[in-house]
This record gives structure tokens, C-alpha cells and sequence, in this order.
């Protein structure tokens, strides 16, 4: 029997499935986390084949000595994955310090967590990128601007999703990004690209072949929904558009991926931009090594009736997975805000949608920043539906 040890099993609350997976597939599944095991909801339990506690998953010695429990007990640890984007450098590290050789190691990370590193390999797909420049004094920032002009966007160049992030339209915004930046933080400085994001989502095999793949757009603009607490909306396509399928494939070639579920984020273009592209077009955005965040596995099942938990577990027990798809749909989300009184109550949603709504619930603080308080996911089989949807859900008094 192969070992897993999966970190966080517990949290977000849906990744126990890929445990549950794994473990009807064969595999000793193995959980490490910081929740008291009394405390774990009762799927959690259920899927795995024993649960060590540590104080803080923070703490790399106390999880060095959680693997190392498993693995004198158990055996060779044959993988270790979290499947978030939180822990990926930790668990990179434990497959090295393990000798672990079915994922990332050490020396993978720089080019798949820091923004600038990852845009070589983003040409070595034949992508266009935006110009960059990594910030080191405001003299850097006064000469890229004076190169890319205003707007430029600034971020962390190793961070996650739309934290921290800033649009900067003059001279004033510049230099309140460089008092409010975090200090020893390295920040990447980029030309304003005007774009819809879209995403590639793919389980491949250890042959760097495609299992599945969707991809999910953004309508809106994502720092807003961070910045300044707008509602989250995406959704999931009903087909896959053929210049993100070609894009996304590049990507996994660019980057040697293998024996993994991945979340590529790209550009489409909302207007013709020199040196990028015409309107329409698609160019580099970043990568995530992990799946698409939150509910997004489910989004994916719903969308394409199929099960995205089992295919990754069948990718990692077999290198292959015989799980079918049926009706393709789209699949909406929203994440409405605490604090804002919308014209719909719960009640009102439930009611009016009725079976199209999948799947409703609250959020865990750690996740509503990015992603709202109150989510309401629905499957339409028309983006008219879709478009109604998210103005009739975020529709305010």
C-alpha cells in the first residue's frame, strides 16, 4: 500500500474529497493539521487512515516530525501534497528533505511563486507578457512609469491572489504605494494590462498528459473585489474556448508539469494594447500549481458532470483515470459581502432559482476576503442566465 500524507486535510472544508478519493483507490492517506482530531468533521475522519496534530502547520520542525512519525511507522512516503497555493513552498520543501521525487522540489519554486520568474517561462510558451520591473526604490518606479506609462499595478512578486495589490494612475497613488508597501517584501511593478481574466484547469498525468481541463472567467475586475470589497463573481465555461485550450497546453509543456491539478490565469484582451496583443487575444497572466481555489473542484464537477476529486486520485494511483464527462453547463458563483443589503434575501435566491442552485453557504473568514461571506453557486446552461444571475444576486437596495 503507498503512503500519502496530505497537510490540511481539514481546510478548505471540500479538500477532504480528495482524501476520500485516494483513500477508496487504495492508498494509506496520511493527514497532518492543526485541528484537534475531535474537532474534524466527521468526512474528514472518515477519509483518512490516520490524523496527526501539530500546534501550528506554521512550524516547519513540527511538521518535519509529523512526516517523519508516518514514515517510521509506515514506510517510504510515496507523495505528500496539500493542494494549496498557502503551503506549496512547504511542502516542496518536505518532499526534498524526504527524498519524496513525485512532485516539486526545492529548486522548482522560484519560477512557479514568483511572478517575475514565471513570465520567462510564460514566453518559452510563445505568450506575450506584460513589462515589469521588480521594485527597489521609487527611482525604479519613476522609470518604469516614464517607460509603461500610468497605470501601472504593483504587487508582491511571491504572493497570493489580489492581496496587497495596487493600480497606480499618478504620481500621488505612486507614492502612497511606497509608504504603505510592505517592508522586506519585493514588490513586482507592472504595465496595466486591460484585460478579463480567464483560467486553464487541468489534472495531468506523470507523462505530462491531459486527464481534464476547463477554465473559469472573471468579469469583473479581481483587485476590486479584494480592494475594495466588491462581490466575487466568476464562472466556470460550459466548453473550453480553443486559443485558452492551445495557451494552457503550451503552459504545462513551458513549465514540465506532471502529476498535477494546476490553475493557469490569463489575459483576454478588452482592447488592442501594443506590444500585447489585439482585442480578444489572449497573453500570460500567472500560474498556480494547485487547483482552482475554494469550491472551484465542485464548480468544475457541476459544469462538466463529471468528478475532478476522482480524477486527481486516480491520476496519483494509477497515472490515468477512466472518469467520464456528461452535459457540459456553466457554472456561476457569487460572494456576496457581509455589511451590504441586497434587494434578494437567501430565502428570495433559494426560492427563484430553485435546482440550478448547486450549492450555498458562508464562507470561512480565511477565504472571504477573497471570495465574499455568502456564496450562492448555480448551473445555467445560456451565459444570458448566467449574466442575469450575478446582477439579480448582487443587486443592493
Amino acid at each position: 500500500m503507498k503512503n500519502f500524507v496530505f497537510l490540511s486535510p481539514n481546510f478548505p472544508t471540500n479538500y477532504w474529497k480528495f482524501c476520500k478519493e485516494l483513500k477508496e483507490n487504495g492508498m494509506r492517506v496520511l493527514g497532518i493539521g492543526d485541528e484537534p482530531y475531535e474537532q474534524l468533521d466527521e468526512n474528514v475522519k472518515n477519509s483518512l487512515h490516520e490524523y496527526y496534530k501539530v500546534g501550528s502547520l506554521e512550524n516547519y520542525d513540527e511538521v518535519y516530525r509529523a512526516v517523519a512519525f508516518f514514515a517510521f511507522k509506515y514506510g517510504r512516503i510515496d507523495w505528500l501534497e496539500s493542494n494549496n497555493e498557502y503551503w506549496l513552498e512547504q511542502d516542496a520543501k518536505l518532499r526534498t528533505d524526504f527524498n519524496i521525487t513525485t512532485g516539486f522540489q526545492v529548486q522548482d519554486m522560484p519560477r512557479m511563486k514568483y511572478k517575475s520568474k514565471m513570465k520567462e517561462a510564460y514566453r518559452e510558451a510563445g505568450l506575450a507578457v506584460a513589462r515589469y520591473t521588480l521594485v527597489e526604490s521609487m527611482e525604479d518606479c519613476r522609470r518604469f512609469v516614464a517607460e509603461a506609462g500610468y497605470p501601472v499595478v504593483a504587487k508582491p512578486d511571491n504572493g497570493v491572489g489580489a492581496s496587497h495589490n495596487f493600480k497606480i494612475t499618478n504620481d500621488e497613488e505612486l507614492a502612497a504605494f511606497y509608504k504603505q508597501r510592505h517592508e522586506g517584501v519585493v514588490y513586482i511593478m507592472e504595465e496595466f494590462v486591460n484585460g478579463e481574466v480567464c483560467s486553464y484547469d487541468a489534472i495531468i498525468d506523470s507523462k505530462g498528459n491531459i486527464l481534464f481541463e476547463t477554465g473559469n472567467v472573471t468579469p469583473g475586475s479581481i483587485m476590486d473585489m479584494v480592494n475594495q470589497s466588491d462581490d466575487c463573481k466568476f464562472y466556470i465555461v460550459k466548453d473550453l474556448p480553443e486559443d485558452t485550450k492551445r495557451a494552457g497546453r503550451a503552459t504545462v509543456k513551458a513549465f514540465g508539469v506532471k502529476s498535477r491539478f494546476v490553475h493557469f490565469e490569463f489575459f483576454r484582451l478588452r482592447q488592442d494594447q501594443k506590444g500585447l496583443g489585439r482585442r480578444g487575444e489572449i497573453m500570460a497572466l500567472e500560474v498556480n500549481m494547485r487547483p482552482c481555489g475554494g469550491f472551484g473542484p465542485d464548480m468544475m464537477d457541476y459544469a462538466n458532470s463529471t468528478d475532478v476529486y476522482k480524477i486527481w486520485a486516480d491520476m496519483i494511483a494509477f497515472d490515468r483515470s477512466t472518469k467520464s464527462e456528461g452535459a457540459h453547463a456553466f457554472c456561476a458563483y457569487v460572494g456576496r459581502r457581509d455589511g451590504k443589503q441586497y434587494q434578494l434575501s437567501h430565502e428570495e435566491i433559494l426560492s427563484h432559482y430553485g435546482d440550478a442552485v448547486r450549492m450555498s453557504g458562508r464562507l470561512p473568514d480565511a477565504l472571504s476576503v477573497a471570495m465574499g461571506n455568502q456564496f450562492y453557486m448555480a448551473t445555467f446552461p445560456e451565459m444570458a442566465e448566467v449574466e442575469a444571475f450575478f446582477a439579480a444576486v448582487s443587486a443592493l437596495v
